[in-house]
């Protein structure tokens, strides 16, 4: 549970001089494009950007940058470049896979500065929105025209546009609109030689290779976006939000099946057990129904019509299921208070546990009795408690695993659950991640869901957008492949390199 540590190798090539020398020339560029704040190089200053949301990561950056617009962060980019600088977008922080961990040798570009809104175009149902807008900022700009933007993170009012990018963020309203990926149509993207490049645009499609979708959800390992045009959805004409309790997530989870049976899509069905409902009552009072072992909080929208008649099947297939207990929520506030309680669920969990640790996989959602089960069982044999939270409409696990880390052993312990877990979830036919992204916290495990060649392919597609690996290295992938191996002398030729598939640059 230390400070993570990174392949460096990036860090010996270059113009021939060591890495300080190389941080100054970097800092020099920077003090020649931004204002004194936008260069932070003092040490105290520095530790503030030392880990993003998944605080058991840290390390602290050589260099910190916070440009104000595309031509200065492409600028602070090609300096990287020239002189084989890695470098680290980082957005407002609040990934939860460690992708915005600094580089100790590198620089880190912060783009919390760059949020302005430039379009919202209600004709075309598009915005125009640079990386450092709240995700929450755009729905608040809509609005006032009939739309909003849907992908909806748990730290919606925090999270910004450019991270939710990187990771292709989810959230509770993604059984019904889908990801991130579903709502960008372009993007400014920055590569790591500071070029900057226009992917995508605000058509429906475009033609040639899908680069757009490259770029959403590669976590910073392929360049920076410096705007996003994304897709807005109409407001529907009535929302509806039940609070549903049940004795069981047994009994929970047969309703959630039953009403996707059914063939009624929910804007949103989420799932809370006993151990998240009480963080949530102790820190928000959300008042919950009283002795639930699970509650859904399931979401209809569209036509008032469709909703009327989507809702009297809810309540009849809830109630078949063992339901005790449901509440419609009769205005905004009531909305607002069901939500809460579930948004809030990641920094409840603090008030029953001094550390925990939050964990993301997917699983087909026909496999959750048979994964939460197994869940329980972890957790009693191994004495650490697991609360569960998550999108039950489309199988997107959060278990919270609670610790003390004042307790030797206890961290470790913790962390042998978690990814127990993460196993689970493969071994249903799932994956390790549903909307975090792998980051530094999961890059281990990738391949237990991938073989070496995959794992290869996969960084073709890395070393030709970065084949210097300067952009966000040490993220994804467990070890240094192809243009990132590490420095050293090797027999014979990569497999790869053989079949003249790729060149170990």
């Amino acid at each position: 549970m230390g400070d993570a540590t990174q392949d460096t190798s990036t860090t010996s090539g270059g113009s021939g001089i060591d890495s300080s020398g190389r941080i100054a020339a970097v800092a020099e560029v920077a003090r020649r494009l931004l204002p004194e704040a936008g260069v932070i190089t003092d040490r105290a200053r520095l530790r503030t950007y030392e880990c993003d949301g998944l605080a058991h990561y840290r390390v602290t950056p050589a260099l910190v940058v916070i440009p104000q617009d595309a031509e200065q962060l492409a600028a602070l980019v090609r300096a990287c470049a020239e002189h084989a600088v890695p470098f680290v977008a980082r957005g407002s922080g609040t990934g939860l896979s460690g992708g915005a961990l600094p580089h100790a040798e590198g620089v880190l570009v912060v783009t919390s500065q760059m949020r302005t809104i430039r379009e919202v175009r209600r004709e075309d149902q598009r915005a125009v929105v640079e990386p450092g807008v709240i995700n929450l900022d755009v729905t608040k700009a809509a609005t006032p025209v009939g739309y909003y933007y849907a992908p909806d993170p748990s730290s919606q009012q925090i999270c910004s546009i450019g991270g939710n990018v990187a990771e292709n963020s989810g959230g509770a309203h993604c059984l019904k609109y889908g990801f991130t990926t579903n709502h960008v149509l372009g993007a400014d993207f920055v590569t790591p030689d500071g070029d900057t490049v226009t992917l995508g645009g605000a058509a429906p499609d475009s033609p040639g290779y899908d680069l757009l979708g490259a770029v959403v959800g590669s976590e910073g390992t392929l360049g920076i976006v410096t705007s996003a045009t994304v897709r807005l959805v109409r407001l529907p004409e009535e929302v509806r939000t039940i609070l549903v309790g049940f004795s069981s997530t047994d009994q929970a989870g047969a309703a959630t099946s039953a009403i996707i049976a059914a063939g009624i899509v929910p804007a949103a069905i989420e799932m809370m057990d006993a151990l998240a409902i009480e963080a949530a009552e102790a820190a928000v009072h959300c008042n919950y129904p009283d002795g639930a072992g699970a509650v859904l909080v399931i979401e209809l929208d569209g036509a008032a019509i469709e909703v009327e008649q989507e809702y009297a099947e809810v309540q009849r297939l809830c109630d078949d299921h063992g339901a005790f207990e449901q509440r419609l929520a009769t205005d905004p506030a009531e909305r607002a208070l069901i939500w809460k309680g579930r948004k809030s669920a990641f920094a409840a969990v603090g008030r029953i546990s001094p550390d925990y640790i939050v964990q993301d996989g997917v699983i087909p959602r026909t496999a959750l009795p048979e994964v939460l089960t197994a869940i329980a069982e972890l957790s009693g044999s191994s004495g650490v408690r697991v609360a569960n939270v998550f999108h039950a409409g489309d199988g997107n696990l959060h278990p919270l695993v609670l610790f003390d880390d004042e307790i030797e052993g206890a961290g470790e312990a913790a962390e042998r659950v978690s990814g127990a877990i993460l196993d689970l979830c493969i071994e249903h036919g799932g994956s390790i991640t549903g909307e975090h992204g792998v980051g530094m916290d999961k890059s281990k495990y990738m391949p237990r869901m991938y073989t070496d060649e995959d794992l290869d392919t996969m960084q073709l597609v890395r070393c030709a957008f970065d084949p210097q690996n300067i952009s966000n290295p040490g993220k994804v992938f467990p070890t240094p492949r192809l243009c990132g191996e590490v420095p050293g002398r090797h027999k014979g030729a990569h497999p790869l390199q053989e079949a003249g598939l790729a060149e170990v640059f």
